[in-house]
């Protein structure tokens, strides 16, 4: 009885989405105050919270869908969580606290967290909705993929992170795989001209080949994908099209509800909405005009939020962007100002034929940026001392170990 008790007592906390970004920030939550809230996450994937990282590595085969579970039910239910899989939440009614569900159903709310995360961008060329064309974005899009066989000729669409894993993870299953990026490097939103030319190597010996400045314009095929255009008059034969493009918030359902959206759903530094008791984390917030669209500051977010939510004083100033992830097989971090310009200072160590590439970004002392390809032993201490600004001068020789061959620009 006491037990019932207490849950009538609690606020009724609904969190809409069940990725990464909502189960980080239940599992705050709950071990911040696990009696003030009576939670209910709501998600409309038929499955329990999986790390979208591994998707490549569900897509090569090296580890099953499973696998990738972050907390299994057990875990939700010894929280006291109740989990909501397969229903999705069509409207908000912030005046009355109330959310109805595509079944019909409806549920109060006395505060609402919205982790809607995002969704795959296409491109806007004739041709993008043929039989053949694929995303790559969650687990019905890798079973989709699953299913090419060994002498499906493929193209990816985007060399950012989504394209590389897509690319790795194909060649991987045998599958002949061409990447295509419009830019004159692979992810250039992490990686100078140096690093990113290292990457292509490395990834082109794991059996993917690249083509920069590559921009698709037309997909042909009668009743399915038979080849692809480019600006350049190339065409190349396919029978599989993989858009990797980017993402796009999922705030449409904000926008109903009025609450004030840009690219995502607009949050303060307490991470609310312009409506009070609606909050929003992860890949569909946007915060001083910036969605990152990263797994880091959601995490970052969610954590903040439960401390705010569970009586604490925190709030969130924005995250410094890093990647450190395994990309195609290959070791790849980056953080801060990479690209060093003006008055910092750009110490270099590379050896090609090793496949490692170390940079520093150092201004008045202190480690602004990073960019590290191959080898990325030190990156979390290196992302530390970018964050915090510490004077690095007694350590600057250390922080650069690795390959003996180093220039200074």
């Amino acid at each position: 009885m006491t037990v019932l008790q207490d849950c009538r007592s609690r606020e009724k906390l609904v969190v809409v989405g069940a990725g990464m970004a909502a189960t980080r920030f239940v599992e705050e939550l709950t071990k911040r105050t696990p009696d003030r809230y009576d939670i209910l996450v709501i998600g409309d994937e038929p499955r329990l919270a999986y790390n979208r990282v591994l998707l490549s590595s569900v897509l090569s085969g090296e580890l099953s869908v499973d696998e990738i579970e972050l907390k299994p039910a057990q875990w939700w239910r010894v929280a006291g969580v109740e989990v909501l899989s397969g229903r999705k939440v069509i409207k908000i009614n912030a005046a009355a606290r109330r959310l109805i569900l595509d079944n019909g159903e409806s549920v109060d709310y006395s505060k609402v967290v919205l982790a809607t995360g995002s969704r795959a961008a296409r491109l806007p060329i004739e041709g993008a909705d043929l039989p053949g064309v694929h995303v790559f974005r969650d687990v019905q899009d890798v079973e989709a993929l699953t299913r090419l066989g060994e002498d499906t000729r493929a193209l990816v669409i985007g060399g950012g992170l989504l394209g590389l894993e897509a690319a790795y993870g194909l060649a991987r299953r045998g599958v002949d795989v061409t990447l295509a990026h419009v830019m004159d490097r692979l992810m250039e939103r992490q990686l100078d001209a140096a690093g990113a030319d290292i990457l292509r190597r490395l990834v082109e010996e794991k059996g993917v080949r690249v083509l920069l400045n590559a921009s698709a314009t037309r997909i042909n095929g009668s009743g399915q994908v038979e080849n692809v255009e480019f600006a350049d008059g190339q065409t190349i034969p396919v029978d599989a099209v993989i858009f990797a493009v980017g993402i796009q918030p999922n705030a449409d359902l904000a926008r109903q509800a009025g609450l004030d959206a840009g690219r995502g759903v607009k949050v303060d530094d307490g991470l609310e909405t312009s409506v009070v008791g609606v909050f929003a984390i992860g890949e569909c917030a946007e915060h001083r005009g910036v969605c990152y669209g990263l797994v880091e500051p959601a995490y970052e977010q969610g954590r903040i939020l439960a401390m705010r939510l569970a009586g604490e004083d925190a709030t969130y100033g924005g995250s410094v962007v890093s990647t450190n992830l395994k990309v195609s097989g290959v070791r790849v971090f980056s953080a801060g100002d990479y690209l060093g310009e003006g008055d910092a200072r750009r110490i270099v160590c590379k050896d090609p034929r090793m496949g490692i590439y170390r940079k520093l970004v150092v201004r008045d002392d202190r480690l602004m940026g990073a960019i590290l390809v191959g080898d990325t032993n030190g990156a979390a201490d290196l992302l530390d001392l970018i964050r915090s600004g510490a004077n690095i001068s007694s350590q600057r020789d250390e922080l650069m170990f690795g390959p003996p061959m180093q220039e200074a620009a």
